[in-house]
């Protein structure tokens, strides 16, 4: 009996965390999309419609910003200097569903290559970012992103 038990509670869990439509799977992916296309424009002037007004976003260097406008503000700035003009392509994706409402991707990019203001240039650099969607009144939206260089 404690074996069947153990089967149910199982097959319950899996059910709750794989139940996932493919359709938000799809709604995810075009999120990531929309915030590549506001990466590789420089504007993210649509930001506003794929992601929470409490965006936190970690930049490559470990600095964090909090709010849809400080991340605004920062990576505006960056895309205005020295990324300027830098567009990003995406080179895998792993979407998993946490629950019904969150989702965690992992996205590594391939940029292209640019210098930093302390005249680092990078070459073909891959970095993944680690973003996280909730679902608020149907729609998946962007709450937090982490990005890192990869190192090879």
């Amino acid at each position: 009996m404690k074996t069947l038990y153990l089967i149910a509670s199982f097959s319950c869990i899996v059910f709750l965390c794989k139940g996932q439509d493919l359709n938000d799977k799809d709604l995810v992916y075009k999120v990531i999309i929309d915030f590549q296309n506001d990466f590789n424009d420089g504007g993210f002037d649509n930001a506003s419609l794929y992601t929470t007004s409490n965006w936190e976003h970690i930049n490559p260097s470990g600095g964090i910003s909090k709010g849809r406008a400080n991340v605004l503000k920062e990576v505006r700035t960056v895309h205005q200097s020295f990324f300027k003009g830098v567009k990003m392509k995406i080179e895998t994706t792993e979407i998993r569903f946490l629950t019904s409402t969150v989702a965690v991707a992992d996205v590594i990019h391939l940029l292209d290559n640019y210098t930093t203001p302390d005249d680092k240039i990078h070459i073909n650099e891959r970095q993944i970012k680690t973003y996280i969607f909730i679902k608020q009144e149907g729609k998946w939206l962007l709450v937090h992103d982490h990005n890192t260089v990869i190192v090879n």
